[in-house]
């Protein structure tokens, strides 16, 4: 097929720069195994419609699955002088079984072909991506089990606040994760129609079966406007924005182990297999891989930025612009999907240091809350309280001591409510402990949390152990 070939209308052929400019086939051979199946489910109803022969459908579809095979096998040669993916299957099939294969684009346009195969493309990559985030979680329960024993200090503002389990800080990560799980999922059911036999904008006057392609492909139903089947792509920008705001929360994981493995936090030594040294100081050991998730996240933002431009100003139906839409889907699902085995791996093999968790703790006055509940507790406003135990925080600041060493009396000096019970408030892990509300770090609030997540993940084939050990999961806090 040369470079005229849409029919008769053109006297000249695409002049080669704007060939080569317009040519997408590098990117959108990606979609071969989505085309060819949209292509052999269009054909097959063409057939039981009466629209096609049976035989030369039948020539196509073997045509088509030998081609496939080729493509899946690397022995398919694609070139930009067929322009895309599409045209380029279809002069393919129609130089090996001749005219028939001319009667495959019967009742179809390639507006309406490229909507399907992004569709189904996009449909499946979700799934995928909600597949590798049940991996992240099972490792983070799994590590949540070895490391329910551990303290640390939860932050606010990067400051010390107050003591939770390590377990309990690797489940809010999952719940993260979790809810970009769900949204990957919303996305594939949101996007689950069938633009297929809108053609070009306006249907087409041959007698479709537009439910049997639909089913035939998996989705739910056709879409109900020819339009908008053609024109909408706010199923790519539902599925980028799900893919963004993962990445942001991949980031924002891989900053708190960027920040836990410096010698300032010494919370964690990530693994040799997920760290780099440098090119000059020998005794550096770089979390790099948790600090490139982090700055792909600004890729994958860009992508999503990439699609709403594109499309913010056009016109219904189908427009070239449109060509632009594959490039940043791929790009985002291949960036997150890699960031999340990455990270999958990073936190199955992080050795995490209980002892210097402990350490933090003790020195960040992560207690004083607990000065403060045991005052309220006893009848002292709150506010009063949160005054007295500032006011103890700071003096026992500049004695360098903690709050604990602070002697009875020069509590009773700050306020008559303290008596020698408040020692025991002041233990990290019965203050802890006494945090046992749904949701909180208590142990026993912890373990619940991670046994409904492990169980989830059961009840979606997922099994927890299996994966763990995959990925290297080891007995490793201290």
């Amino acid at each position: 097929m040369t470079k005229k070939a849409w029919g008769g209308r053109f006297g000249e052929e695409l002049n080669d720069k704007a060939l080569a400019f317009s040519a997408s086939v590098d990117v959108d051979q990606r979609l071969a195994a989505e085309d060819v199946e949209g292509s052999i489910a269009h054909v097959r109803m063409l057939a039981e419609r009466g629209i096609v022969p049976l035989e030369d459908a039948l020539n196509i579809e073997r045509g088509l699955t030998h081609i496939a095979e080729e493509i899946a096998a690397g022995e398919f040669e694609f070139t930009d002088a067929r322009e895309d993916v599409h045209m380029n299957i279809e002069a393919t099939l129609t130089e090996r079984i001749g005219a028939a294969g001319g009667k495959l684009h019967t009742a179809r346009s390639r507006n309406d072909q490229v909507a399907t195969d992004m569709r189904l493309f996009t449909r499946r990559a979700c799934e995928h991506t909600a597949a590798s985030i049940d991996a992240v979680l099972a490792v983070l329960a799994s590590r949540a089990r070895t490391e329910i024993h551990v303290l640390m200090p939860g932050y606010t503002h990067l400051q010390r606040a107050q003591p939770v389990r390590l377990s309990h800080h690797l489940l809010a990560w999952a719940e993260m994760l979790g809810r970009d799980r769900g949204r990957m999922l919303d996305a594939a059911a949101r996007m689950n129609e069938s633009p297929l036999g809108a053609a070009a904008l306006a249907g087409t006057t041959f007698d479709l079966d537009r439910e049997a392609t639909a089913h035939a492909l998996g989705f739910r139903r056709p879409m109900r406007n020819s339009l908008d089947a053609v024109a909408d792509r706010d199923f790519l920008v539902e599925a980028v924005a799900a893919l963004a705001n993962c990445a942001v929360h991949l980031s924002r994981i891989g900053e708190e182990l960027v920040l836990w493995s410096s010698q300032e936090f010494g919370f964690v030594e990530m693994s040799d297999a997920f760290t780099t040294g440098s090119s000059i100081m020998p005794q550096k050991k770089n979390p790099d891989m948790a600090e490139l998730i982090r700055g792909k996240t600004g890729r994958v933002v860009g992508d999503l930025v990439s699609l709403l431009v594109m499309l913010k100003g056009l016109p219904l139906a189908y427009n070239r612009d449109m060509q632009e839409d594959k490039r940043p889907v791929f790009d985002a699902f291949d960036t997150v999907d890699d960031s999340l085995e990455v990270l999958t791996g990073c936190v199955a093999t992080a050795r995490f240091d209980g002892d210097r968790m402990r350490a933090a703790l003790r020195e960040g006055f992560a207690d004083a809350t607990e000065l403060a509940d045991y005052l309220a507790a006893r009848g002292v406003p709150f506010r009063e309280a949160h005054h007295v135990v500032g006011a103890l925080v700071a003096r026992a600041s500049a004695e360098k001591k903690v709050l604990s060493e602070l002697s009875l009396e020069v509590l009773k000096a700050a306020h008559e409510a303290f008596d020698q019970d408040v020692y025991e408030a002041l233990d990290f892990e019965r203050a802890v402990e006494r945090r046992a509300l749904v949701g909180g770090p208590a142990r026993a609030q912890v373990t619940s949390q991670t046994e409904r997540l492990v169980g989830e993940l059961m009840a979606r084939g997922v099994d927890t152990a299996e994966v763990a050990e995959r990925f290297g999961v080891k007995v490793t806090g201290r």
